[in-house]
């Protein structure tokens, strides 16, 4: 039983990042889905929980989504400790299962699978969300005509602790993008080139490469090999239209729909026939290990990403703040008031024989307590010594005030180079300083004046941000920072939102603004508290881009967000068009 509510009946299926049973909603009385999530191999285990919690959180982020081509997310939970997320159960099979048995699909049928997975990308793009591991395997067809596409963002924040920063890398060797093996950004064009190997799966009834052999052997052919051709045939345009090197050259998901309806003339119902639902021998099947599973691989990052061959870590990133769903240990029981309850568990002592043992084992603990005593400070002296360092402990760092109650420490800042383009080769470089410690994330952006890729700089406790984002056509569209301005404005009700009046440069290249957003319901009516977050601006034109550097911080930091980072920081932005 899972959360006192799910029980668990069979194993559905299993690979490298979790396992599926069927299983009884004991509540709402119905048949479900759950998958055990496990900690791929090479992660460290002081990691472990980080990695479950990041997991969690990206399964609470993917439940927005609703479409008639995903399968839907009903719920996530722990038992032990260990994360599990509840989905509908689709009887089905998957693509990856009829291709073993059957062998190439028809054009009607790979037509309506590349229909029914764009449709799916398109909703999960629209919402932010990038898939990051499309392949036959994660492709769900059942008897009923129902085609939905699985595992949505169940690796997502995985690949992203990972990839570059360590040289681990989460996917499936034959299905990844090149510019993903290669350790660059994920962005929603992966997903593209995934769906066409898919498709090119489809009609070949093979992987368009070697998904049998050496990872790093498969990887090395994706990232400097040439592009497979699918044979001659009505979807072979498509597949190397999607399949292209460059994620920019790539076309998009409504071009796909529009090439792919004139080749289906039958409904998924009268394509899909019961028999693609039975072994060669006749039995039903249930899911089985596919030879394309995600795989947890030690890239070899190309020479120009700065890594050296063969160079790599089994290192997960830095500590991104604290996490929402961590529980604090459980302080052990005492049976008197204490200011710091005990939270050591010491093991009974054996029963004594007597009182001669009852007084040995006495100088025996205490000998004991004192030779780590020793051996603690004598190690800790030692370990300063040859450090160069003393052994009196180092003094405070200043702090900076913000509005006579909370101290924050000025972070150092260290210099960052990065492209902030949303499609590969587009321009967009930057040169900026940020503090130093904090964590990097990336993910694409929806907005009024098109899609962006913002980068985040997130302080270890969490409740400090520096945001980055690039938007790459805005001056073709708007003619001033105003329309900006009148969009953000729109996007929350007034209640929550207050922006104080812009100071635009006397080039007019750039501005700087000021908001406060209450996260949970209005905006108190004096400064500070209540949730309040302030977020500082400077708005920067390069050429048709519009850059948008934003500090955001809790009202209590105003002073010092905007002194000791902000200040500081800005000023050390250069940009590209």
């Amino acid at each position: 039983m899972v959360a006192g509510r799910y029980r668990l009946r069979s194993v559905l299926g299993s690979g490298s990042m979790g396992t599926v049973w069927s299983a009884y909603d004991e509540f709402l009385h119905r048949q479900v889905a759950v998958k055990e999530m496990k900690v791929p191999p090479g992660i460290p285990a002081s990691q472990a929980d980080e990695l479950r919690e990041r997991t969690l959180r990206e399964a609470r982020a993917i439940a927005v989504l609703s479409h008639p081509n995903v399968i839907i997310l009903h719920d996530v939970a722990r038992e032990d400790d260990q994360p599990f997320v509840v989905m509908e159960l689709l009887p089905s099979r998957s693509l990856a299962h009829i291709l073993r048995d059957h062998g190439p699909l028809t054009v009607e049928q790979a037509a309506a699978v590349g229909i029914a997975v764009a449709s799916a990308l398109e909703a999960a793009h629209a919402a932010g969300i990038t898939h990051r591991d499309v392949k036959p395997g994660n492709v769900l067809v059942a008897s009923d005509g129902r085609i939905k596409l699985t595992d949505f963002g169940i690796a997502r924040n995985v690949s992203e602790a990972t990839m570059t920063r360590t040289g681990i890398m989460l996917g499936s060797p034959a299905y990844i993008a090149p510019e993903v093996a290669s350790g660059g950004a994920v962005v929603p064009a992966a997903d593209l080139w995934g769906l066409g190997a898919t498709l090119f799966a489809a009609v070949e009834g093979a992987p368009p490469y070697d998904a049998d052999g050496d990872p790093l052997e498969t990887v090395g052919k994706v990232v400097n090999g040439k592009v497979p051709k699918p044979k001659a045939g009505p979807l072979a345009d498509v597949i190397t239209a999607l399949m292209k090197k460059e994620p920019g050259d790539r076309i998009t998901l409504r071009e796909v729909r529009h090439r792919l309806y004139p080749l289906q003339t039958k409904t998924p119902l009268d394509l899909f026939g019961p028999d693609l639902f039975r072994t060669p021998d006749g039995k039903k099947t249930s899911a089985q290990p596919d030879a394309t599973d995600t795989q947890v691989i030690k890239t070899v990052l190309p020479e120009k990403a700065g890594k050296k061959s063969g160079e790599s870590s089994s290192e997960l990133a830095t500590d991104p703040g604290p996490l929402p769903f961590l529980r604090p240990p459980t302080p052990a029981p005492s049976r008197s008031p204490s200011p710091e309850p005990a939270t050591v568990f010491v093991p009974p002592p054996p029963r004594p024989s007597g009182r001669r043992s009852a007084r040995a084992g006495a100088v025996l603990v205490a000998v004991a307590v004192l030779l780590f005593l020793l051996a603690a400070g004598g190690g800790f002296a030692l370990a300063r010594t040859v450090g160069g360092q003393s052994l009196l402990p180092p003094a405070a760092e200043p702090v900076a005030r913000s509005n006579g109650t909370t101290q924050v420490p000025p972070p150092t800042l260290v210099h960052q180079t990065g492209n902030g383009s949303y499609v590969t080769g587009d321009g967009g470089q930057y040169d900026l300083d940020v503090p130093e410690g904090w964590q990097k994330f990336t993910a694409p952006h929806n907005t009024k004046f098109g899609v962006s890729l913002a980068v985040q700089y997130v302080s270890p406790d969490g409740r400090r941000s520096l945001r980055l984002e690039r938007l790459a056509k805005y001056f073709g569209q708007a003619d001033s920072f105003d329309d900006y301005i009148a969009w953000l404005r729109q996007s929350y009700p007034s209640s929550v939102l207050v922006i104080y009046p812009a100071t635009t440069a006397p080039d007019r290249q750039s501005a700087t603004l000021t908001y406060r957003l209450a996260e949970g319901g209005t905006l108190p009516q004096s400064d500070g508290g209540g949730g309040t977050r302030v977020t500082f601006v400077k708005l920067v034109r390069a050429g048709a881009s519009l850059w948008v550097l934003s500090v955001t911080v809790p009202a209590e930091q105003e002073s010092a967000g905007q002194q000791d980072v902000f200040d500081r920081v800005e000023t050390t932005l250069r940009v590209t068009d």
